[in-house]
């Protein structure tokens, strides 16, 4: 009996500390940001900076767009960088579509801390900037993938803008870390990016855009966004994991849906 109560207390040790380790160290598994960095814009577009409430100033590449045509604010997934985020709208922006390729705030070269009130603010500072280079807002259409479905839904639901399309979206972030570690408490991952909660209130048209073969941030999260927006267009892509953004499918979904916005 004595051996058995000491195992559970052992055990029960290890779960404290393996939770605690979590709770400590997880923004630093949720934003695994890329060492390397590009040190000049590809051709097309320009480097430019952008400028959060907080005093951040912040790296983002941009490309105008050809006359008549909207703009897009691209934020990318948690482990990408600005070369991904060129690689997931070529499409678009071999349509002549104009790009907005926001950065994070610890992603590219960029001071601070990434996080989730954090990336609400990068994206405030890009939507600032496209205003400042005279591009209304009802012009922009936002696109996030991955992690950046939270940015996305966020600027979506504060701005007026074109229309939000998240690709390889989840439902929130602790659904996901509740799917991938179902012994974490889902109170203790800090940062929600709930954004199910927001695609009700958000003006603008949805589309939601998933591989049926995630399993990083499974269909499971498609179907509660959908749900929370019965409305929203969706494409559940045959065979697509969670690279979905980079395919030439997802290029044509994107770049078709664009073109068909009034």
């Amino acid at each position: 009996m004595k051996l058995a109560i000491n195992l559970l207390v052992f055990a029960a040790v290890l779960l404290l500390v393996a939770v605690a380790l979590l709770y400590t160290q997880q923004r630093r598994m949720i934003f695994p940001a890329p060492a390397d960095y590009p040190a000049a814009a590809p051709p097309g577009f320009r480097f430019v900076h952008t400028q959060t409430d907080d005093g951040l100033r912040l790296g983002a590449f941009y490309r105008p767009a050809a006359r008549a045509k909207k703009t897009i604010l691209f934020f990318h997934g948690n482990g990408d960088n600005l070369l991904g985020a060129v690689q997931a709208t070529r499409g678009p922006a071999a349509a002549g579509y104009g790009l907005m390729l926001a950065e994070y705030r610890g992603y590219g070269g960029n001071p601070g801390s990434p996080g989730e009130a954090g990336f609400y603010s990068d994206g405030e500072a890009a939507m600032r900037w496209l205003a400042h280079a005279g591009v209304d807002s009802r012009q922009v259409v936002v696109v996030g993938n991955s992690i950046g479905s939270g940015p996305a839904s966020e600027i979506a639901l504060r701005h007026d803008v074109a229309a939000l399309m998240l690709v390889s979206g989840f439902s929130s972030l602790p659904d996901v870390v509740g799917e991938a570690m179902p012994f974490v408490p889902r109170a203790l991952v800090r940062d929600r990016f709930d954004n199910a909660a927001k695609l009700a209130r958000v003006r603008a048209p949805v589309f939601l855009m998933h591989g049926d073969g995630d399993t990083l941030v499974t269909p499971a999260n498609l179907a509660r966004l959908r749900a929370a927006r019965g409305d929203a267009t969706v494409a559940l892509v045959k065979g697509a994991g969670h690279e979905l953004a980079y395919s030439s499918a997802a290029q044509l979904i994107l770049t078709d849906w664009v073109e068909r916005l009034r």
